[in-house]
């Protein structure tokens, strides 16, 4: 057996992992977790070298090369959490806007009379490139401590090709100095600016090919809603990206089951992201089309009490993601954590599929197949936990179970109080 150099030695850990495989879990299968009790876990040049008891590692003759011990004490070992749905990248506050929504304002009231989305909008354009790097990675940092080791941020607060292109600049430079993955998003859609007349046809004729030079390939979506965009004017954003080989994501039947998602499936979207108002008959079209369905219970918990029926789109064979969707406005939350706990509460998941929902599925939605599980010749993207079962994950709401995070094989957080704190050898 030919070794690479090892690095990272994580002894005595209880890994938990989706089966290995490079497609979406769906249905039955994202129920699946694969357990092994009293392992070891060998890590070397950013990759898992090896699973093993600590007798078959010294077989080898590679513990005692490990530059780095952490010492696990049974507690449950995850892939690195995989947040595939964010609006990271913003300026400003929501603070007023929530003020108003104590009051009982709906968020279609104060999106229609300028607030909500626009708010960010201004706030967006008024910063500069350097700002929203430096806001975004502070957040980036934030949601290392809570798990996440990917990340994917959409722009979607400019509504102007030059705002659009510095967010993802942003997006990008932030990325670029920090220890795990960013996967940029065009959320090109989000919203409208009404002082355009034609803003559709703007963003279709102007900013669309703009993106599409200087990040050609990126994910492209929109946001379906009343007061946002039709679905007309997603079809026809969507099919002239498509046409410029993009992907497609979609929000929809957030508030409203306005017939998006059916047109993202004839499109060959990647995901439809919200599904609060889909309806059972909708949630089991989309389970058999293929497409992921993700779920945001954050906004649920943080907006109106409403969530996606994530068990109904399980068990007619649906592959689940849940992410945060943390925003400003709607989801104010970085932890994939408390996504989970309220994905179990609320959408009708069970721990094991959430957890699936937020490493393999999530990564495969963002074209990521190295990570997402626990194998050998996967990326050491992995999350210790304080507990010893990985159901606490989604059992203990508020406070993070994260101990201590790797990425790319190296410890990149480390909680202070943890008992069994990594340490040199």
């Amino acid at each position: 057996m030919t070794l690479k150099v090892p690095s990272l030695l994580i002894r005595n850990v209880r890994t938990v992992s989706p089966p290995p495989g490079k497609g979406f879990r769906c249905g039955p299968e994202a129920g699946e977790l694969e357990i092994r009790d009293g392992v070891d876990v060998l890590v070397g040049e950013g990759r898992i070298l090896a699973i093993g008891s600590g007798a078959e590692l010294r077989l080898e003759g590679w513990s005692e090369a490990a530059s780095r011990v952490v010492e696990g004490d049974g507690h449950a070992l995850l892939p690195g959490f995989v947040d595939a749905h964010t609006h990271a990248c913003w300026a400003g506050n929501r603070l007023d806007e929530w003020a108003l929504r104590l009051k009982g304002a709906s968020y279609p009231e104060i999106l229609r009379a300028g607030g909500g989305i626009h708010s960010t909008v201004r706030e967006v354009r008024a910063a500069s490139e350097e700002a929203l790097a430096r806001l975004l990675r502070d957040r980036l940092e934030w949601a290392l401590r809570e798990g996440t080791t990917t990340i994917e941020v959409k722009s979607g607060y400019g509504l102007d090709t030059p705002t659009e292109l510095k967010m993802l600049r942003a997006i990008r430079r932030a990325g670029a100095d920090w220890p795990g993955t960013v996967i940029p998003t065009a959320c090109i859609g989000h919203a409208k600016d009404p002082e355009i007349r034609d803003f559709v046809g703007q963003t279709i004729e102007e900013t669309l090919p703009a993106v599409h030079e200087a990040f050609p390939g990126v994910a492209i979506d929109a946001y379906c809603e009343e007061g946002a965009w039709s679905v007309d004017e997603c079809v026809r954003l969507f099919e002239a990206a498509a046409a410029l080989g993009h992907p497609l994501r979609v929000h929809a039947d957030q508030f409203t089951e306005f017939g998006m998602m059916d047109e993202a499936i004839r499109l060959g979207a990647r995901s439809v992201d919200h599904l609060e108002a889909t309806t059972r008959e909708g949630l089991g079209r989309l389970a058999r089309s293929g497409l992921a369905g993700v779920f945001l219970p954050v906004s649920g918990f943080h907006v109106d009490g409403r969530y996606g029926d994530a068990r109904t789109f399980v068990d007619e064979g649906g592959a689940p993601v849940v992410a945060t969707n943390w925003n400003p406005g709607s989801a104010p939350s970085p932890s994939i954590p408390f996504a989970v706990s309220l994905a179990v509460r609320h959408n009708g998941l069970t721990p094991a599929e959430a957890l699936t929902a937020v490493t393999a599925n999530a990564a495969h939605l963002l074209r990521l197949h190295d990570r997402g599980s626990i194998f050998p010749g996967m990326r050491a993207d992995l999350v210790l936990l304080r507990h010893r079962d990985e159901r606490e994950v989604a059992h203990t709401v508020g406070g993070s179970p994260v101990a201590l995070v790797v990425v790319g094989g190296e410890v990149a957080w480390q909680a202070t109080d943890f008992q069994k704190p990594a340490s040199r050898r």
